[in-house]
């Protein structure tokens, strides 16, 4: 059986990209650094460029905010198909830190997480698709975004 690209793995999962973020500070949304692409805290982007906003135990449930960390994943692939024109040019996640804003009796932010991450194993596949990872709670996120998802990632040679 032949092995299908990333590319062909994010078409089949029938999801549609968000605008790729532009910076709303002073940093880049991706720098490349060698054979590694690190990729800035992105947040909640819809396909219409608006925001998911809510604390995930006050206004937003606990898969609400998984949904909307699948949802960070998606604009972290927009900002990787806008800077290196294909996901095909990633080889492998390395690192994910999810920041989770919840109310602090909430305990599962890696459950959270998980949106982002079975979405990255989904496009790059098990092996590749899952690195270390960190999840964690924060008090607040930018304007209210219940969460917000830093990566790095190995480039192909």
């Amino acid at each position: 059986m032949a092995k299908t690209s990333p590319e062909e793995n994010f078409a089949a999962l029938g999801l549609t990209l968000p605008p790729a973020p532009k910076p709303l500070g002073v940093y880049k949304p991706g720098l490349q650094v060698d054979h590694f692409y690190y990729v800035s805290g992105h947040g909640t982007v819809q396909t219409d460029g608006s925001l998911i906003i809510g604390c995930i135990g006050k206004e937003l449930d606990i898969e609400e905010g998984k949904l909307a960390a699948r949802q960070v994943g998606l604009a972290i692939l927009a900002t990787l198909k806008a800077q290196l024109g294909s996901l095909n040019r990633i080889k492998r996640v390395i690192k994910v830190l999810g920041m989770v804003n919840a109310t602090d009796d909430f305990l599962r932010h890696p459950y959270v997480i998980n949106g982002c991450s079975e979405l990255f194993a989904q496009v790059w596949g098990e092996e590749n698709g899952i690195g270390v990872r960190s999840a964690v709670g924060m008090g607040t996120l930018p304007d209210n975004i219940p969460v917000e998802i830093e990566a790095v990632f190995e480039l192909n040679d």
